[in-house]
């Protein structure tokens, strides 16, 4: 398998854009017209899907068995659609018309074997972890809408409960499908550590444009029935008593995960007595995106090893700290911590470049990498807000480095007058 002729012949390819996965659905559905059920009626994001799954792919066809984790990860996945192995095949005959489509005279008959190749390790490690799943796990689980909160004027927070028995840990990500917008998943995380009543709380900011966000804010009530897909991701996740302090910097509803990342460490606070140090840092645009600010504040006057930080970046009269959320938190004491970010792509851009500048090793700092650019592609845009639906977050203006008010760090000698209390924390932060 020639994995420089695989790179070129995609980069000529994509030179075509749109036209791309407009041919490949074209040809897919024309060939097999009894796949575009599994499809939603409107394909805007289902195509956008395609080509960066398939670039992925390509850009690693050197290496598919070390990619194996995502490959595997995408086949599980896809059972939520009621894939089957047959799919493949039609799949894979539209991926390769598409191809001779679009090179002509460069599609020959090493190229295409070369394609074949490739395409029938991806087809087989996907399949092979979808069967393996099925075996301990359902394509999906119903799912109860126990409560639909706004919150603000474009956030609603919801709790929802499932009907069978639904594991996760804090810090992963689940898939959801709701009843006014079937066959169009969208990604959340979970803002609680798991309960014995098995009920999840989902933060979900409607994204202008959107075709699922908006349905969720406006329409979803309690007594809905929505689906649930496996739980993904594991950078955002902790080992069970896990001593390292934290560091956790969020932008707008990507506070969600870190939430459950601290409900999980306060209940170890209240078995052991001991855990780790935690400051967080919430970043916004404006003050009232501060959504959960009450409890944050009442969490951090509770329990003495946990520090929390508001960080609003465009209102300019805004009292408390300003600036980007990246920039106040490499201003923070950094040694011997590890740091979670989550938020919008253009957020956690800039965190990850402000906190490598401040000393931070990359090994010490963690996000889901498959979501987002490298750090250096939106350094310019503060990106303070999450993106739940099918779109990026809007360009925003930068305030200027002038407006950040330093913020006190906690200093190792802190940390560690804390951790020799050996409190016994009250109540769970949850």
């Amino acid at each position: 398998m020639d994995a420089h002729a695989l790179q070129d012949s995609w980069d000529q390819v994509t030179k075509h854009g749109e036209q791309v996965p407009l041919y490949f659905y074209s040809h897919l559905f024309v060939s097999h017209p009894e796949v575009r059920p599994m499809f939603p009626l409107s394909m805007s994001h289902q195509r956008d899907k395609f080509v960066g799954a398939l670039g992925r792919i390509v850009s690693h066809a050197d290496q598919l068995d070390k990619d194996a984790p995502f490959l595997r990860h995408l086949g599980r996945d896809h059972r939520k659609y009621a894939v089957q192995a047959a799919h493949y095949d039609a799949v894979g005959a539209s991926l390769c018309a598409t191809l001779m489509h679009f090179l002509g005279n460069a599609w020959d008959a090493d190229l295409a074997a070369d394609w074949t190749a490739a395409y029938q390790v991806v087809a087989r490690l996907m399949v092979e972890a979808a069967e393996t799943s099925s075996e301990t796990s359902p394509d999906w689980w119903d799912a109860e809408v126990l409560v639909a909160e706004r919150r603000t004027m474009d956030l609603t927070l919801l709790t929802v409960r499932p009907r069978s028995p639904f594991r996760y840990r804090p810090g992963q990500s689940i898939s959801m499908e709701i009843p006014q917008r079937p066959r169009q998943w969208r990604y959340f995380s979970p803002a609680n550590a798991p309960r014995p009543d098995g009920s999840i709380d989902l933060h979900v900011q409607q994204i202008d444009g959107g075709q699922v966000s908006p349905a969720v804010v406006r329409s979803l009530k309690a007594g809905d029935v929505v689906k649930l897909g496996a739980p993904v991701g594991e950078r955002l996740t902790r080992r069970d008593g896990d001593p390292k302090d934290l560091l956790l910097v969020a932008g707008g509803t990507g506070l969600a995960p870190l939430l459950a990342v601290l409900e999980e460490i306060d209940l170890e606070w209240q078995r052991e007595g001991i855990g780790p140090m935690v400051h967080l840092l919430h970043g916004v645009r404006m003050p009232w995106h501060l959504y959960d600010r009450p409890r944050l504040r009442e969490v951090a006057r509770t329990r003495p090893w946990f520090d929390y930080t508001e960080v609003v970046s465009d209102d300019m009269s805004y009292p408390g700290t300003r600036g980007k959320v990246g920039t106040v938190a490499a201003r923070q004491h950094l040694f011997g911590r590890t740091a979670m970010v989550c938020g919008g792509p253009q957020m956690v851009a800039h965190t990850l470049e402000q906190l490598a500048a401040a000393g931070m090793q990359p090994e010490h700092i963690r996000y889901e990498h498959f979501y987002y650019a490298a750090a250096g592609e939106h350094a310019d845009g503060p990106g303070q807000e999450t993106s739940s639906d099918d779109q990026a977050p809007p360009p925003q203006l930068a305030v200027p480095n002038t407006a950040i008010d330093p913020v006190r760090s906690l200093s190792a000698e802190d940390a560690r007058a804390r951790r020799r209390q050996s409190l016994r924390i009250p109540r769970s932060a949850g």
